[in-house]
């Protein structure tokens, strides 16, 4: 889709801001402790040990488990390794997308997905089966019909495999995880629809322990391998549940997860900066967690942090254009407006149920522009007062470029270390110029 939006000399021109104005900019990392585990195969291999159901499987049986759309770095990994230790008790293994509608709710986009990701028959050594194809396993308490995937139901048997992490619509005692990807990834579009539909009214808390419920009642889920991964995004724990102990045990996980999860280590920005937004970074794009946006109908925005405006230079490749989030932004760079898929998108943004996230924010054609305008858009008295921010993506919070002001705010800080100075470079252009290495 086309779009006409004003050049860099006439939003440029409409303030007294220029670049030359700006804070100098400073390199900041921050240390934190990340637990990680050695050899990821064998934790998934015990992992799988500690689902009991699967001895009582009989040889030749089916296993269906699930892969999710996210960019879970050790996720391939663990399911080949799932795959592999299923294969050696002479059962039957294949995975299947549980992605709700991403993959533009199509069975060749939801596997093409996964092959962005990684995950391919070659890599697992068994059959990817990819279907939307559901079957009503039952009603939740207010009549509401709960859907499970015809390929689940097929099987012998379900595992279910996710990340176990904060979510970005909600707080409950399980948010993103096993339970979720049950409600979500083997309700397929029609099921990942109708249960945004009902915790839009019920909330997320309350409807999906409920479904998950139903699920591991009306189908063949036998138990779940949860990752938990550190502030680094790598793997720091990954447990196997038996399906039994799920609705009691993931809480407990949920709480684990939150002792590891990347933050920035600042709480207070007139502008954050994020090179590039995705699908495979948060489900929403942008992680509401780290950004401070919930922006979800019956849902209450977080305290922390707080940001006056967000600025997104880039839509990861592998979204597929699927922009969903970018409404959590209040500017864009043209390269974000020109890479959306408004079909994907919208069809993503009916099945969650929340308009808002799929609304174009205000457009720019360059990064200096942004960085002009912010002056105009923050309060600040002085150009040369922004309180900036620039991170590479909301899964890489603790690296970044502040603006002198945050720089000194965070000087004495123990876990932060305060690199090298310059001016925010931009090249001819107007495009950021600063490389990360």
């Amino acid at each position: 889709m086309e779009f006409e939006f004003p050049d860099r000399d006439r939003l440029e021109a409409a303030n007294d801001a220029d670049v030359a104005d700006l804070p100098r900019a400073y390199r900041v990392s921050r240390t934190r402790d990340h637990p990680t585990i050695p050899d990821v195969t064998e934790a998934s291999t015990d992992a799988v040990t500690d689902v009991p159901e699967l001895d009582e499987l009989e040889p030749g049986s089916t296993v269906g488990i699930t892969a999710g759309s996210r960019g879970i770095e050790v996720l391939p990994e663990v399911l080949e390794a799932i795959v592999s230790e299923l294969q050696s008790r002479d059962l039957e293994p294949f995975v299947f997308p549980a992605m709700g509608s991403h993959g533009g709710a199509t069975p060749e986009g939801q596997r093409e997905t996964l092959a962005t990701l990684g995950i391919t028959p070659d890599r697992l050594g068994c059959e990817i089966r990819s279907s939307l194809a559901v079957e009503q396993v039952g009603s939740d308490s207010t009549g509401r019909p709960v859907y499970a995937a015809e390929d689940a139901l097929e099987a012998d048997a379900v595992l279910l495999v996710n990340r176990i992490k904060l979510h970005t619509d909600f707080q409950g005692d399980v948010e993103s995880g096993l339970c979720k990807m049950a409600v979500v990834g083997l309700g397929k579009q029609r099921g990942a629809d109708n249960m945004h539909n009902a915790a839009l009214k019920r909330g997320f808390h309350e409807v999906i322990p409920e479904w998950a419920g139903i699920l591991i009642e009306e189908t063949p889920i036998i138990g779940g391998v949860g990752i938990i991964e550190n502030a680094a995004e790598r793997a720091a724990e990954i447990h196997g549940v038996s399906a039994a102990d799920l609705l009691e045990e993931e809480p407990k996980l949920l709480e684990r997860s939150k002792e590891f999860f990347p933050e920035l280590p600042v709480d207070d920005l007139d502008l954050l900066v994020v090179d590039a937004m995705g699908k495979e970074i948060s489900g929403t794009g942008l992680d509401t967690n780290v950004v401070g946006r919930v922006r979800f109908h019956n849902q209450a925005e977080v305290d922390e942090p707080s940001i006056t405006r967000i600025y997104v230079r880039s839509l990861t490749p592998a979204s597929h254009g699927n922009a969903l989030g970018m409404g959590l932004a209040d500017l864009v760079h043209r390269d974000v407006a020109s890479a959306v898929d408004f079909e994907d998108t919208y069809v993503n943004i009916v099945t969650s149920g929340e308009p808002n996230r799929a609304k174009l924010p205000f457009v720019v054609p360059s990064d200096a522009t942004a960085f002009v305008l912010s002056a105009s858009m923050t309060g600040v008295a002085s150009a040369s007062d922004l309180r900036i921010a620039r991170i590479e993506s909301t899964m890489e919070p603790g690296e970044l470029w502040v603006s002198e002001p945050v720089a000194e705010e965070l000087a004495d800080r123990e876990d932060i270390q305060v690199h090298e100075d310059e001016p925010w470079h931009f090249d001819e252009h107007g495009e950021l110029a600063m490389d990360w290495d």
